[in-house]
């Protein structure tokens, strides 16, 4: 696939913005997601995605996409790749996400913006910016209570 220049900034903001999420999502065992793929129980792995994915985000913002893979072997260790679409206000980001044993990895595949600016990459990547902003829950202040 010929990429974009601009797709390499909007990958660094959608892996930044996701990076809680996976770290969640990381802490369900690679068996049951694997088993959840193997035996196309697509309802419950999108549960267990949208699950991981309310802690950060609003709802409706993360949801597993139309396609997911388990690559499993005796030499070597599994690999899981999910297909997520980020719907942030005015933009859809669709992108895989990569488990490994020691990493994840996010490729983004095509954003589509509601209003685009044509011609004008940068400044899409700057509302793709603020979108994926807007849609994170934030963190509660901490109250120093004496």
């Amino acid at each position: 696939m010929n990429r974009q220049p601009h797709f390499e900034q909007r990958e660094i903001i959608v892996a930044e913005a996701v990076q809680e999420f996976v770290s969640e999502l990381r802490m369900v065992d690679a068996g049951d997601l694997i088993a959840y793929i193997r035996l196309e129980k697509m309802a419950t792995l999108a549960d267990v995605i949208e699950s991981a994915a309310e802690l950060y985000f609003m709802p409706g913002t993360v949801r597993l996409g139309h396609g997911c893979e388990a690559h499993v072997s005796w030499n070597e260790a599994p690999r899981i790749v999910l297909d997520l679409e980020l719907k942030p206000e005015g933009a859809t980001v669709y992108c895989a996400l990569t488990l490994s044993e020691s990493h994840a990895e996010i490729t983004v595949n095509f954003v589509s913006f509601d209003d685009a600016s044509g011609g004008k990459p940068a400044l899409n990547t700057e509302r793709l910016r603020h979108a994926m902003k807007r849609a994170r829950i934030g963190r509660a202040a901490r109250l120093d209570v004496r």
